[in-house]
This record gives C-alpha cells, sequence and structure tokens, in this order.
C-alpha cells in the first residue's frame, strides 16, 4: 500500500475560527476519532470508496427515498449518506442527554400549563402573544386532558456547536418529530459498510430507544390495554419523508394509514378493513395538527380523519403527539425555554437556545443589528432562514419595513459558526458543516434520548438549519461506551405467550386497493415488455416481407392494449419511440402508476420485494437515445425484473387476502391483455400466420405450439392454446380458474345464499371460456363468433374489475386526487429542513 493510501486522513484541514469535531485546536484528533481514522487510513482511500459505492447500493435498493417537490411535481432522490460516522464520547453524550431530556420536559409543562391554567402568562414569564397569537394554538382543545397526563410523548432538537465547543439548540421539533427512522436506516447501512470499526469501538445501540417508543405508545390505550391497536397516520406517499413513515410502521410493527383509512364513529376511532370497522386506541401520528381534521381543525383538506378532535376530547383515543403540541415548535419560543425551565422545573437550563429576539418585543434590537442576524418565521420552524447581510440593498430595506409592520412575524437569531466535521469526498477526507438531531421519548416521568441521532452535513451557510435539498447530506452519528455494549433486539422475550393467528382480514381496504393495481400495474408492464420486445426480436432475425406482417400484427395488439398509436415511419424507430423516454409512452405512464401504487403499500412489501420493484423501476426509468439493440437488451431486463417481481408474489407472500388482491389485479390484466391481443390479431377476416407467429411470441407460447403441431400455424389450435387451454399459464382459461378461485375466497362480512355480482361475473368468465370451442369459432362460415366472444369476455373483465372496487375498495381516497402541495404542507418539519 502507497504511503498516499496508507494516510487517506492527511487530507483532512479544519476551518478556521470554528470548533472542529475531529482535531482539537493543537490539531491533535480527540478521543474516539484518532480510533476512527486510523481503521480509515488502514482500509484507504480505494476501499472506502468501495464501502461507499455499498453504501449506495444499498440505499437504492431498500428504496430509502426523500421526496422533493420541484414546480409542483415530485421527484425521489435517494437519501444522502455519508460514509464516515460523527463521533460523541460517553462523558460528552451525557451531558447532551441531560439537557436534552431537561428541555422535553420544560417543553411538555409549557404544553401541560398552555392547555391547562396558563400560569406562564399570567406571571408574565412569556408574553401572551406567544400563545394566543399562535396559529398552531387549538383553542377547541383547551382544557382536554390527555393520557398519562404528558402532550409530548416523542421529541426532537436541533443542536449547532459554537466556536466555543457548546452546544446550544436551533429549533425544536414537538408536532411531528422527524429523521429518527432516517437515522435508523443510516445505522443499518453503515454498520454493514464499516463492520470493523462499529464492533471494535463499542458503538451503543439504537434498537433500545425504539422498543421504548413502541412501549410509550401502548401505555397511552386508554381501553384495550392488553392488546392496543396503534396506527401510524401518515399524509400519504407524496409526503417528503414518507419512506421514514412506512419504515417506522414496519419496525414497529403498527398499521401504516391514511386519513380515509380511518372513521370516527360515536366518537371512538375505527380502522377500515375487509373484515369491517376495527377499534383504533392509539395513533402516532406524521400529520401537522391542522390538518389532522378536517372537521374542527382545517376543512381545506381532506388529509385528516373527520371528528378525531371529538374522540380525543372524549378520552377513546390517544394521539402522539398531542394534537395542539405544534405550539411547542415555533421558534418564538426559544428565547423564553430558559425562562420556562427555571419557572416549571425549578432548575438552570442545562441546553441553552441559540441568542434568539421575538420581533413581538425586541422588534428595536432586531432592526438595529439586522446584518448581524439570521431571520426566520416566528411561528414555522418549517420556513427558509433569511441572512440580511447577503440581500440587496433594496431587499434589505423592504425586509426591514416588513418587519416594522409585522414585527410578531419574525424571529431573529444571533449567526453563529458551525462546527465542521470530516466527511468522505472520493477519496479524500474534508470538513462539512454540520448540525446534530437528537430524540427522546417519554419514559415513565422523565425522557429516554436516542444514543446518536441523525447528523446532517452541508458546505453552505449558517444559518441553523440545513436543507437536503440544496445538496447537503446525513450521517451516522455513534456514541461511544466505555464498556461492553449490551445486545438489544425490539423482538418479544422467548417466554412470552404469543396468541396464534392466520387470517389478515384487518387488511385496510386502502391497502387491498394499492396490491389490486399493484398486480394489474406489474403484469401490465410485463406485457407491454413482451410485446414490443418480440417486434424487436423478429425485425432483427429478418427484415423480409413476411416478418414486416408480423410487425403490422405486433403494432394493432399494442394499439389495441394500451390505445396508444404507433406513428409511420422506419419499424425499428417506431417501436424504439414508443417506449423511449417521452412521458406519454405507454412504459413510461404504466411506470409512474406502478410507482405510485407501490409507495401505498410500502410497508407492506418485505426487502426482497422492494428490490425487484426498484430493479424494474430502474429499467423501467432508463433514458430515451437507444438503438433497436438497446433497446431489446433493456426489455429484456424489464421481463425479468417483471418475473422476478411475479415470482416473490408467488413464492413470498403469504396466502391472505392481500395476495389475493394481488394476484387478482395480476389474472385480471393478463386476461384482458390476451383478449386484446386475440381480438386485435383476428380483426381481419382472414387471419395470416404473421399475425398467428406474433400472438405465439408475445405470448411466450411458441416452444408449445411447436412441440404439439410442429411448424403447422392455423387458427384453432392457437385460439385453443391461448384462449381455452387451461394447463398455459399465458391463457385466458387458466386466468379464468385463477379468478373465480380467488373472488370466492375473498373476505366477506357474511356468505348468503346467493353469488355476489363478482362470483357470478367470475363464474360467467370461467364458464364462457370452458364451453369455447376453437374448431367451431374459426371455421370460415363462423362469421364474427370469435370477436363476439372476445368482446364479451372483455366486457365481463371489465365488469369484473368494477364488481371487486365496488365490493372492496369503493370507500377509499378521494384525496388521491389531491394536489401534492396539500401533501407536502401537512407533512412533519421534514430531515431536510430545521
Amino acid at each position: 500500500m502507497s504511503q498516499s493510501q496508507a494516510h487517506v486522513s492527511s487530507t483532512y484541514h479544519s476551518e478556521a475560527g470554528r470548533w472542529d469535531e475531529c482535531h482539537g485546536a493543537d490539531g491533535v484528533p480527540r478521543p474516539g476519532w484518532s480510533e476512527l481514522l486510523a481503521q480509515i487510513d488502514r482500509l484507504g482511500a480505494r476501499e472506502v470508496n468501495r464501502r461507499w459505492e455499498q453504501c449506495r447500493r444499498i440505499i437504492r435498493e431498500n428504496g430509502v427515498t426523500y421526496n422533493l417537490f420541484r414546480d409542483g411535481a415530485a421527484d425521489d432522490r435517494p437519501w444522502q449518506l455519508d460514509p464516515l460516522p460523527m463521533i460523541l464520547g460517553q462523558a460528552e453524550w451525557a451531558r447532551i442527554e441531560a439537557g436534552v431530556a431537561q428541555r422535553a420536559m420544560a417543553i411538555d409543562g409549557f404544553l401541560a400549563d398552555a392547555y391547562g391554567p396558563q400560569r406562564l402568562i399570567r406571571e408574565r414569564i412569556i408574553p401572551p402573544g406567544i400563545v394566543f397569537g399562535h396559529p398552531q394554538f387549538l383553542r377547541p382543545l383547551h382544557g382536554v386532558g390527555v393520557p398519562g397526563g404528558s402532550r409530548l410523548h416523542f421529541y426532537a432538537c436541533e443542536l449547532v456547536r459554537c466556536p466555543d465547543g457548546q452546544w446550544r439548540v436551533a429549533a425544536d421539533l414537538c408536532q411531528t418529530p422527524p429523521g429518527a427512522g432516517y437515522a435508523l436506516e443510516n445505522r443499518i447501512v453503515l454498520s454493514r459498510a464499516l463492520p470493523e470499526p462499529f464492533r471494535e469501538m463499542r458503538v451503543q445501540r439504537l434498537a433500545g430507544f425504539f422498543i421504548r417508543l413502541r412501549q410509550q405508545l401502548l401505555s397511552l390505550a386508554p381501553r384495550n390495554r392488553d392488546n392496543p391497536r396503534v396506527v401510524l397516520l401518515t399524509p400519504g406517499p407524496y409526503a417528503e419523508s414518507y419512506f421514514e413513515h412506512a419504515y417506522l410502521a414496519q419496525y414497529l410493527g403498527i398499521s401504516l394509514v391514511q386519513g380515509d383509512d380511518l372513521a370516527v364513529r360515536d366518537e371512538r376511532v375505527f380502522l377500515k378493513t375487509l373484515g369491517g370497522l376495527m377499534p383504533v386506541d392509539v395513533v402516532l401520528r406524521r400529520l401537522a395538527d391542522d390538518f389532522c381534521d378536517p372537521l374542527e381543525l382545517r376543512n381545506d383538506s381532506t388529509l385528516g380523519v373527520l371528528g378525531l378532535a371529538g374522540a380525543v376530547r372524549a378520552g377513546n383515543v390517544a394521539v402522539a403527539n398531542s394534537l395542539g403540541s405544534g405550539l411547542a415548535d415555533s421558534p418564538a419560543l426559544v428565547p423564553y425555554l430558559s425562562a420556562i425551565t427555571r419557572a416549571l422545573l425549578g432548575q438552570d437550563a442545562l441546553l441553552e437556545g441559540l441568542p434568539a429576539w421575538w420581533g413581538g418585543e425586541r422588534v428595536d434590537h432586531i432592526l438595529a443589528n439586522l446584518p448581524d442576524l439570521i431571520l426566520r418565521p416566528a411561528w414555522n420552524n418549517r420556513g427558509r432562514p433569511v441572512l440580511p447581510a447577503t440581500l440587496p440593498l433594496p431587499e434589505l430595506a423592504n425586509l426591514a419595513a416588513d418587519i416594522r409592520v409585522r414585527p410578531h412575524a419574525y424571529l431573529a437569531f444571533q449567526r453563529v459558526a458551525r462546527s465542521t466535521v470530516p466527511c468522505w469526498d472520493e477519496g479524500k477526507v474534508v470538513a462539512r458543516r454540520m448540525s446534530l438531531r437528537v430524540f427522546a421519548v417519554r419514559d415513565g416521568d422523565g425522557y429516554s434520548i436516542m444514543p446518536g441521532g441523525l447528523a446532517r452535513i452541508d458546505s453552505q451557510g449558517d444559518g441553523g438549519q440545513l436543507w437536503f435539498e440544496r445538496g447537503g447530506g446525513s450521517k451516522d452519528a455513534w456514541v461511544l461506551s466505555e464498556g461492553p455494549v449490551p445486545e438489544v433486539s425490539l423482538l418479544r422475550a422467548n417466554d412470552a405467550p404469543l396468541e396464534l393467528k392466520r387470517g389478515g382480514i384487518d387488511l385496510p381496504s386502502r391497502v387491498a386497493d394499492n396490491l389490486f393495481w399493484l398486480g394489474r400495474y406489474a403484469e401490465r408492464a410485463e406485457d407491454i415488455a413482451r410485446l414490443v420486445r418480440s417486434a424487436l426480436s423478429c425485425l432483427a432475425e429478418d427484415a423480409g416481407e413476411a416478418d414486416q406482417a408480423q410487425i403490422a400484427a405486433y403494432l394493432a395488439m399494442l394499439a389495441r392494449a394500451t390505445g396508444v398509436r404507433a406513428v409511420e415511419g422506419v419499424p425499428s424507430a417506431v417501436l424504439v419511440a414508443l417506449i423511449g423516454d417521452g412521458a406519454s409512452g405507454p412504459l413510461k405512464m404504466v411506470r409512474e402508476h406502478l410507482r405510485r401504487t407501490a409507495f401505498g403499500v410500502r410497508d407492506r412489501l418485505s426487502a426482497d420485494t422492494w428490490r425487484a420493484l426498484t430493479a424494474l423501476d430502474a429499467e423501467l426509468a432508463a433514458e430515451g437515445g437507444e438503438d433497436a439493440n438497446q433497446a431489446l437488451a433493456r426489455l429484456n431486463r424489464v421481463v425479468i425484473a417483471c418475473a422476478a417481481l411475479a415470482g416473490m408474489g408467488r413464492e413470498n407472500t403469504t396466502r391472505g387476502p392481500g395476495w389475493r388482491f394481488l394476484d387478482l389485479g395480476r389474472r385480471i390484466e393478463r386476461a384482458s391483455f390476451m383478449v386484446d391481443s386475440l381480438h386485435a390479431a383476428f380483426a381481419d377476416e382472414t387471419v395470416t400466420p404473421a399475425a398467428l407467429e406474433a400472438l405465439l411470441r408475445t405470448a411466450d407460447s411458441a416452444i408449445t405450439y411447436r412441440s404439439r403441431y410442429l411448424t403447422t400455424m392455423q387458427a384453432a389450435p392457437v385460439v385453443d392454446l391461448l384462449l381455452t387451454d387451461h394447463t398455459n399459464p399465458r391463457a385466458v382459461a387458466f386466468q379464468a380458474n385463477q379468478i373465480a378461485e380467488h373472488v370466492t375466497n375473498l373476505p366477506r362480512e357474511a356468505v348468503g345464499a346467493l353469488l355476489t355480482p363478482a362470483e357470478r361475473l367470475a363464474t360467467h368468465l370461467q364458464s364462457t371460456v370452458r364451453l369455447a370451442d376453437p374448431n367451431e369459432l374459426c371455421k370460415a362460415d363462423a362469421g364474427h363468433a370469435l370477436m363476439e366472444l372476445l368482446d364479451d369476455l372483455a366486457g365481463t373483465l371489465a365488469a369484473l374489475s368494477e364488481a371487486v372496487t365496488t365490493a372492496w375498495l369503493t370507500h377509499i381516497a378521494p384525496s388521491r386526487a389531491f394536489a401534492r402541495e396539500d401533501w407536502r404542507m401537512a407533512d412533519d418539519a421534514l430531515p431536510g429542513q430545521g
């Protein structure tokens, strides 16, 4: 190993005037960092780069994303993780832990006072405007009690280290604290990439924190305390941190729900499932306060649950964090938290906030020192900071004028130089500015702190908050232990009794709907890919006259199945254009639908299934500009990815209602595609051998046909193989049998004497195909019998899909049509925001 490879850390240089997390003022590495840097030096730049690429691959395969919104469109950006962790010693962490726990207690006390006796206002410890002027002060909930007396069950704060080495709070996140799921994923990924230092440096584990979080949620249940039902309420797939919502729900073993999945009856909250209404005891919400109940709190959005506030007032459901806790998110509260801590806890604050001034009281100070301050909206900790020193003079004058008119809307922070931390940059260790998000959960009479957190890095600005969309990233935070680290698991103890269960009638209807359409869109992607691949293969083999007739047949089938008609031109160019990068291409349209439905059930899909979906999405998202050979190779990969996804459904999915809806959607789609393909091929009075060949190749049935009939190409055997042969997994008869079996076994509230509409249609489909005689249908004097049969089958399949939707899936998702801006506003304070 060369000298340059052996001392990778020698490329690191700290910034003057800032506290450096790695090196002291004398340039000597701090405790813990020296060991990490030695490990990095032993690995060398090439090995660290290889492991960093491994981290990126794991993140892509696991679907770890952060949704950005530009011009009203969503952009799923892979989560950015630096391969070097942030190191914190046990003694320093103990001080942070004590300070964060104390601050959480003070904020919980403030919320109890604001929604109760309001002593802090009467004794002039805080100005009345801090409470009564805040848009998130929910007057309908004043005086309403909460389970256990605590309103702040889950808390986070953003810490920055100042040049004097002191940690200070830049923001409190009290409403729906985000980032804990990303911190957990960072830990899982980095512990795999750097197993040697993780093991040898005795890093404290995170699982214990999530055990206490789950215990806290279970303890909040106002009834059914032995087996409470806990759900995580999310705005939906368009939320910026939807991945985290799904990830936390899956990790904690609770149901991920949207507002439409819940209903309030007689002031009780219920989950709408295939088996009926199931009572809900605890709601862990990821919705902002005012979005939680459109009936009482915000009537211009339907993301929440009608009547939730009434159920909370009645004491029939617990919400974590309590409705109204967004009041404590206010940056305007920061200057008063030290006084609040003394008044409520009788203690001096162990962890101070950044020096700050609220315009409602200190407008003169703000105007006099404007260039040296950072401005933020007083009521919204998600707003972008404004640095007056960077503004042109006219904009600065306008800002000062607005502060004079609306002083209460502004909070000013003292500008500070944030600390720097080593980060990896293509073989070099460089300095980046950092903040640390720390998480706390209510635990008895106090708070337990996650041993670590979400370290966020940025190369620009000192606004006290970092912006993911500006190119920032994250780091895992390692808290070192001075002794052995105990192994902790979320799994129950082996001797804990478990009730044996099967079935799954508690599947939410929205989830069933998304699984049904996930199956349909996955099959549609495979069918289109097989059809276009067969056409391109035909051209690659021979561009003769007979094959041109096959191309015409392929294009006719594609038009019938997708409604997309090819333009005139060179056949290969036309086919490549159909799967190119245009938004109107059939594969591109299917990809968008597939992504939406897959994200809607993210918490229901295994890691392997998600990897298969990610691989398929990567192929469907490929840019255009391909030639015919490149397009053919990509379509081969699409078909393989679709087959892998279908295999995961068949071999790795429990045969419950979720699997039935997934496979039912796939079977209906495959049958519809085959009926459309047969219709297109037999549209002319005289079907050509080229059209029959195109049918067989698209259905991957050419080998079977030739093994039965050698090379003789006739209509009746083809119709038999693709329509009535129940042994061919591509035939309509095979799909009809599977559909009938699924529909018969779908859950229902009661079994009546008569068949349901869906069962009638499935029976009609099955019997129609079974009674069909290919020889009679293909006789020269049969007229339009085959076409009439295919029209009947197409109508039956469409009606069956509608009947399934009406019977099981109708009450879900009017909010799907809502603007994405609505979803974004309803989301929590985001990992990319302070």
